[in-house]
């Protein structure tokens, strides 16, 4: 995941600038393209949340798992107020970076909202991790785990 991000950086839910290198390392990344206008992002964006507070933030051992959104918001404002009202505590692409539309055209984003799982070096894992969230909770992420050649103890 770190050659993607290479020359950028990231910010967090505050808009402080965050090392991709550091913060992703190891770790299995979701790579959420969504807006605030859109409804079926508004929809889903609170699922992703509990998943992402069950996998990281509330587990006693947290999952190798990260989330970059990556806006398709009209504003930096409107991605802003997005990011600090429905988010969890995940990282994004800075609004202004025009890396975002290079990431929409390498993973083929044509509608959002978008969950792509990806391995840390950038390589799909599945293009379907909405889907994949909403039908089966937690239970997707060990085949992610599976999938990334990452091997760590997890219990779910």
């Amino acid at each position: 995941m770190v050659d993607i991000f290479t020359g950028h950086f990231l910010v967090n839910r505050d808009g402080q600038a965050v090392d991709p290198e550091q913060a992703l390392q190891n770790k299995i990344v979701g790579l959420y393209f969504s807006a605030a206008w859109c409804s079926l992002c508004r929809d889903f964006t609170p699922i992703l949340c509990d998943f992402y507070s069950e996998l990281v933030e509330d587990a006693p051992s947290p999952a190798p798992f990260e989330i970059v959104f990556v806006s398709s918001d009209r504003s930096r404002e409107e991605m802003v107020d997005y990011m600090q009202n429905m988010h969890g505590e995940w990282l994004a692409v800075p609004f202004q970076d025009t890396f975002k539309h290079e990431l929409k055209k390498r993973y083929n984003i044509t509608a959002i909202p978008k969950l792509v799982i990806v391995k840390q070096t950038g390589e799909v894992i599945t293009d379907k991790g909405r889907k994949q969230i909403r039908e089966r909770g937690l239970n997707c992420f060990r085949n992610w785990l599976e999938g990334a050649d990452i091997f760590q103890n997890f219990c779910s």
